[in-house]
């Protein structure tokens, strides 16, 4: 498995890749992914200052392949104490890294077509917080061949190989 460090650099990698979906067509070219995600991000309409505020995101694998490495994650609100986000995840060996505001989480588990996984990430807001709060969570996927799975970002960008985005954007206004 990946150590931290390449976690990290995939990560941010990653945090820049957060494009609209392409659709799944019917017939396969070599552009279509291996594996679309239907992605739901769940959070508080409201939250208060200071407050916790929890983000669930469930990824369906909707095809055509299985999926065998992507991240659940994201770009978190400006006043989500970075230092205080938690994860929580059924799958063990889960690795994340933060790079600025965006948190992404490798998950070692090959989903299968129409198969789910979901994460809850706790944060918590800062006192200073106001107005409404924004975050853009969701998966991204890359397209590893067998055998790719242990290359550096370096080789998989030298390489080019396809990575796809799949997010959505939830808001949560700020109460006193």
């Amino acid at each position: 498995m990946r150590n931290l460090t390449k976690v990290a650099s995939l990560a941010l990698l990653a945090s820049a890749l957060l494009v609209p979906a392409v659709p799944a067509s019917a017939t396969a070219v070599a552009d279509d992914p291996f594996s679309v995600f239907k992605v739901s991000v769940k959070v508080a309409k409201t939250a208060k200052a200071g407050g916790k505020l929890n983000y669930t995101i469930v990824a369906t694998n909707t095809g055509p392949y299985e999926a065998n490495a992507y991240f659940l994650g994201g770009q978190f609100p400006k006043d989500v104490d970075l230092r205080k986000i938690y994860y929580r995840s059924s799958v063990k060996g889960t690795e994340c890294g933060l790079e600025g505001r965006a948190l992404y989480c490798l998950v070692p588990k090959v989903l299968k077509k129409d198969e789910s996984i979901a994460m809850i990430f706790e944060t918590k807001l800062k006192k200073t917080a106001k107005g409404t709060e924004t975050a853009t969570l969701g998966v991204i996927s890359y397209d590893l061949q067998t055998g790719m799975e242990d290359m550096s970002k370096e080789e998989l960008e030298r390489l080019g190989v396809p990575e796809h985005g799949y997010a959505k954007t939830v808001k949560t206004k700020i109460v006193r």
